[in-house]
C-alpha cells in the first residue's frame, strides 16, 4: 500500500469502501458475502494445484524480499530459485505439460 494511503487512514481513522479497498490493493477481490468462501476454496484449490516447494519458496521470498533493495532482491530469488532445480516436482511440471495432463506435484 502507498505510503501516502496508509498514513491517511492511520491518521484520520476514516472507514473506506470495499471498492477503495479494491483500488489501493488491500484486497484483492470484492464479493458478495454469499460469493465469498466459493472464492476462497477456488483461489485455495489454485494454490493447491501448484507445486508446494514452489509455493512455499514464492511466498518466503515475497516476504523476505519486499524490504530488499530490488538487486538484494533478485539475488534472493536466484538463491530460492536454483534448490528447487533438484526437486522430482520441477521435472513433473514440463512433462505433465508437454504430456497434457494435470500435474502431480509430490513435494519433493
Amino acid at each position: 500500500m502507498p505510503r501516502a494511503i496508509a498514513m491517511r487512514m492511520m491518521l484520520t481513522g476514516e472507514r473506506i469502501s470495499a471498492q477503495q479497498a479494491l483500488q489501493w490493493g488491500l484486497v484483492s477481490d470484492v464479493v458478495p458475502l454469499s460469493d465469498l468462501l466459493p472464492l476462497a476454496h477456488r483461489i485455495a484449490d489454485t494454490i493447491l494445484d501448484n507445486a508446494p516447494l514452489a509455493v512455499r519458496t514464492v511466498k518466503e521470498v515475497a516476504m523476505r524480499g519486499s524490504d530488499m533493495t530490488l538487486p538484494d532482491s533478485l539475488n534472493l530469488e536466484l538463491e530460492a530459485y536454483e534448490p528447487l532445480r533438484e526437486t522430482e516436482d520441477f521435472q513433473e511440471g514440463p512433462v505433465a505439460f508437454a504430456e497434457k495432463r494435470k500435474a502431480n506435484f509430490k513435494g519433493v
